[in-house]
């Protein structure tokens, strides 16, 4: 089995460990990963690692990701969506599409959020989740992240007009939770809300367009190859046949342009490392060519 990533349209009901284990039973091999979760009710894209590329699968998790959402406003839930017990709010009726605009612009930026209680965030070597259902109060501490784009696309009143519910698409940096965005929205509001529906379009440059679902995967593994695959996620760097072998030995070369890794490419094309420039050399920071530490 050769190395590379698989770019799943994950289905609603499945965790992310689910589609691990099935992948693994596909691709006839134990060493599958996953570059972020997905809870079970969201669908989208879920990026897997197989074989080599599971060493790519840390660099994926803190790129940016975009995702199209439903917001109900008017009821909060226990896990902040469809999924919680409904816990709270007030009719949402009176909320003015001006008003839902302002509290979006307010949540749109560098923000603190607050993670849902029910993340999987390690409280004392525990999950949130784990404790929070087993009925405990949990208090996380707010983090910063960046909401590049929060888009209304459709403002629509739903149950008679007690709620509203709002698609929208958010572009934010890794560590976002779309749920505490519609969390807070509704508590900005004073009416409460909560995530109906979550769909991944895009992890770093891989997307919708790039994904398949399991049964399409069952027929055609459809496998983005390990060079590929690097070159969607780093800038590219070309080494000569001398700079492929003093990196595959672990020598270090002449420095490159930039200060962000950068995936370095053998001739013939083959992924040879992932180098972080210096001052004064470029070293690996990961070497992938055969004999190079595989």
């Amino acid at each position: 089995m050769h190395s590379g990533l698989i770019i799943v349209d994950k289905p609603q009901g499945w965790t992310s460990h689910d589609v691990v284990g099935r992948m693994r039973r596909l691709a006839g091999t134990r060493k599958v990963g996953h570059a972020g979760t997905l809870d079970p009710m969201a669908t989208g894209v879920l990026v897997l690692g197989i074989n080599r590329a599971t060493r790519l699968l840390t660099y994926i998790v803190g790129t940016s990701k975009t995702y199209d959402a439903t917001i109900r406003l008017g009821q909060s839930t226990l896990t902040d969506d469809a999924e919680g017990e409904v816990i709270g709010g007030s009719i949402a009726a009176a909320v003015e599409p001006a008003d839902i605009r302002a509290g979006v612009a307010a949540l749109t930026g560098e923000i603190e959020q607050v993670p849902s209680s029910v993340s999987a965030i390690k409280v004392r070597g525990q999950r949130a989740y784990t404790r929070v259902r087993s009925g405990e109060d949990i208090q996380l501490a707010a983090r910063p992240v960046t909401i590049s784009r929060f888009d209304i696309h459709d403002i629509r009143r739903v149950n008679s007009g007690k709620h509203q519910d709002i698609d929208v698409t958010v572009e934010c940096s890794s560590g976002t939770y779309i749920r505490a965005l519609a969390r807070d929205l509704g508590a900005d509001l004073g009416v409460g809300g909560h995530l109906t529906a979550l769909r991944r379009t895009r992890v770093g440059p891989y997307g919708l367009d790039q994904a398949a679902t399991l049964e399409e995967l069952a027929q055609d593994l459809r496998l983005l190859k390990l060079d590929d695959a690097a070159r969607a996620l780093f800038p590219a760097r070309e080494l000569s046949s001398g700079e492929a072998t003093d990196i595959s030995h672990g020598r270090r070369i002449e420095p490159g342009p930039g200060t962000k890794p950068v995936a370095a490419f053998a001739p013939d094309g083959t992924l040879v490392a992932l180098l972080e420039n210096r001052p004064d050399d470029a070293r690996a920071l990961l070497v992938f060519a055969p004999g190079g530490g595989n």
